[in-house]
């Protein structure tokens, strides 16, 4: 098993582990810090693929965390990298935000709505029962089904929102087709991230605050996994699972390393 002192890579989940909601949890910003003085090569993770990385890092910039955009990872951008090394030049109808229709243009893919070569289901604030109905009749012709992240609720305000994974279900049940889906907890966004990175499984740590989508894809793509306890996961929760992370830590603070003694001159 590889030591934490052994762990050359980082990538980390966002909410729940650097913010919860608007606010930066403890420690956060210092270790994104030390990354960044050590020159250590790290990567922050959302399956959210509603913004593009540069919203991404200004939002983080206003809740007080240094994140260059090209440190995020979105599940838009790993289903991108995907779909680029499975149909290069290829064809999308696609159920999204600009976060993914940005990512999906920059990787060579064109926007279309007569034969394309895949359905891409991503997060969306604005679900259109007639984008639905579409994405429905061009699957049962013949188009395959690509959904960025399975989560079924987001987070908001008032309360849980419908999110990718409700939409997807609709899909499903109406083509009996289920989709492929890239984002967490799919170890392929993590391969996707350590290849962007330059990263090897075996000296590459994943954080998380969940059980069910950070530390079992972090363990199925072979990396050191710490669990922290500032998002959702509890003691209860964690022992739910027939599997356990390498570390379990209060939260990222514990992370940050402390600053030498400097002993006075003589």
């Amino acid at each position: 098993m590889t030591r934490r002192d052994e762990i050359e890579c980082w990538l980390t989940d966002m909410d729940g582990v650097l913010v919860h909601e608007n606010s930066p949890l403890p420690g956060a910003a210092e270790l994104l810090q030390q990354w960044s003085d050590t020159g250590t090569p790290f990567l922050v993770l959302t399956n959210n693929s509603i913004f593009t990385p540069r919203d991404l890092s200004a939002r983080l910039r206003a809740s007080g965390l240094n994140v260059p955009e090209d440190r995020i990872w979105t599940s838009a951008l790993a289903t991108a990298d995907f779909l680029r090394s499975q149909a290069p030049g290829g064809t999308a109808f696609v159920i999204g935000e600009v976060g993914l229709t940005t990512a999906l243009h920059e990787a060579g893919f064109i926007m279309t709505e007569t034969n394309p070569d895949y359905v891409v289901v991503g997060e969306t604030r604005n679900y259109s029962f007639e984008a639905i109905t579409k994405a429905i009749r061009l699957l049962l012709n013949g188009a395959r089904f690509i959904s960025t992240n399975p989560d079924a609720t987001g987070p908001s305000a008032d309360g849980p929102l419908p999110a990718t994974g409700a939409i997807a279900a609709l899909i499903t049940k109406a083509t009996g087709m289920e989709p492929y889906v890239v984002g967490k907890p799919n170890p392929m966004m993590f391969r996707s991230a350590m290849n962007k990175i330059g990263a090897h499984s075996e000296n590459t740590a994943m954080i998380g605050d969940r059980m069910d989508t950070d530390i079992i894809a972090g363990i199925e793509a072979g990396l050191h996994t710490i669990l922290v306890m500032t998002g959702i996961s509890d003691e209860a929760e964690v022992s739910r699972y027939p599997f356990r992370p390498d570390e379990i830590l209060s939260g990222v603070h514990e992370l940050v390393a402390q600053e030498p003694i400097e002993s006075d001159a003589i």
